[in-house]
């Protein structure tokens, strides 16, 4: 008859043996992804040639001294200008209706391509002339919706 088992001996790897095996397993990755492993490889070796990673490493030591001078730049006026600068135009575009500024912004293609096509052309513009071209409904529309904004900029401005 066989004996019962009163003990069990579990087996620990050394850790020479946990080294070596994470040495295959590294080997059997690398030998599976060769063909990414050597493109990486160019391209670190690219970046190298060209200094790019010479000016990364540069970069990485002196870290405290950049995010310094960053702080440094965003803390001043110009910044801080810049920023309350976007705040107003994102909220002055969040009040415009979308097919409005649509519109409008269409409407600048359409004329910016007008003045380009009219810009080489020499003839010069009377009084008489500007007069006449009030007569044209495209540039009386336009005039028109220009008036009317200048009117209603001109009440907001006399709230400041």
């Amino acid at each position: 008859m066989a004996k019962p088992i009163t003990s069990i001996h579990q087996s620990k790897p050394t850790a020479e043996e946990i080294q070596q095996e994470k040495l295959n397993e590294l080997q059997a990755l690398l030998a599976e992804q060769e063909a990414a492993v050597n493109k990486i490889l160019e391209i670190t070796g690219e970046l190298n040639h060209a200094g790019v990673l010479d000016a990364v490493q540069a970069m990485v030591k002196a870290k405290d001294d950049i995010a310094g001078i960053a702080v440094e730049q965003l803390s001043g006026d110009p910044a801080s200008n810049l920023i309350k600068n976007i705040l107003n135009a994102s909220s002055l575009l969040a009040t415009v209706d979308p097919e409005v500024s649509e519109k409008l912004a269409d409407s600048m293609k359409s004329g910016l391509h007008e003045a380009q096509l009219a810009n080489g052309n020499p003839q010069q513009i009377g009084l008489f002339d500007l007069m006449k071209s009030l007569k044209d409904p495209d540039i009386n529309r336009a005039v028109n919706f220009g008036l009317h904004f200048l009117k209603g900029m001109g009440k907001s401005l006399d709230d400041c």
